[in-house]
């Protein structure tokens, strides 16, 4: 069965008959009349009475006028769905994510809501590595990494940049400087996690103290944010280097303070090439954000 066999059969029973519905359709009358008669005989039925003068209906033909309209119905819904995904405006967008400043992802997520109503985000956690590899295999059409500069077989577009912070004892001398940089911090011992755990992030640290000068003292492993500032308030002995995510924590005895020309970059890795509609859609939201977020304004609602 083809597609145009319905249309054929639908406009020659709307128009009722062959020479009307051949000039409806701009084709010549035997070939609908061929096409109907090639239904007929894949169906097994009559769906045509043409015995008289007026071609009409039979009881078959008149059953299955209605889910032929309803097959042509949903094959031209399907090619203006396709349409729509062409432009980014409909479709399903796999998008891995992380823990961003505040609500910022959820208010660029509805930024993209309001462009294109119709596009469903289907956001991911996994880790850094994980969420690369989902992209390399086309699990994920995107996904939110941080401190990523290039990665084998992706292009990485930068979508914003944070600042990062040092946590140190709070009774320690540089406590009371205002902002700190890492040359003031090559002597004591730094928390960070191993490179195998999140490499680009690991690699940005390791390459700033090396352009800094210093090669602070390796100090107990980085965990999680909270364990490892609570290690910090207890041993008084170390320090870390984080990014804020929801706020900056507030911890009794460990100072926090803002690192000079230090800061990282979360990027939208995505498979080489032209991006995708809908990527081009995400890449936008997430830049008027970003854009809001600096500007101290409010995205409108």
């Amino acid at each position: 069965m083809e597609l145009r066999q319905l249309e054929y059969f639908v406009a020659v029973a709307e128009e009722g008959g062959f020479g009307r519905a051949a000039r409806r359709l701009n084709i010549v009358q035997s070939a609908v009349s061929q096409q109907i008669a090639r239904l007929e005989r894949e169906f097994g039925v009559l769906l045509l009475d043409r015995s008289t003068r007026h071609v009409r209906l039979t009881g078959a033909g008149e059953r299955l006028l209605g889910e032929a309209r309803l097959v042509l119905a949903a094959t031209r819904r399907m090619s203006d769905i396709a349409a729509d995904i062409a432009t980014g405006s409909d479709g399903v967008l796999r998008l891995g994510t992380l823990h961003a400043p505040g609500n910022r992802i959820y208010r660029a997520l509805d930024e993209l809501a309001a462009a294109a109503p119709r596009l469903q985000v289907r956001p991911r956690r996994l880790a850094p590595a994980e969420r690369l590899a989902a992209v390399r295999s086309g699990e994920l059409d995107a996904a939110l990494v941080r401190a990523l500069r290039h990665s084998a077989g992706l292009e990485v577009l930068e979508v914003w940049t944070d600042p990062l912070y040092a946590a140190l004892p709070a009774d320690h001398p540089l406590a009371g400087e205002a902002e700190l940089r890492l040359e003031q911090l090559g002597q004591l011992p730094l928390r960070l996690a191993a490179r195998e755990a999140n490499p680009p992030f690991h690699d940005l640290v390791t390459a700033a103290c090396r352009s800094a000068g210093i090669d602070p003292p390796a100090g107990p492993p980085f965990t999680t944010l909270q364990q490892s500032l609570t290690d910090i308030a207890a041993d008084r002995a170390s320090w870390t280097v984080f990014y804020e995510v929801a706020a900056l924590p507030t911890v009794h005895r460990v100072a926090i303070r803002p690192l000079v020309d230090l800061s990282v970059t979360t990027s939208l890795a995505v498979p080489p090439g032209p991006a995708a509609p809908a990527v081009r859609r995400l890449l936008e939201a997430l830049h008027r954000t970003a854009d809001a977020e600096r500007s101290g304004r409010a995205l409108p609602t």
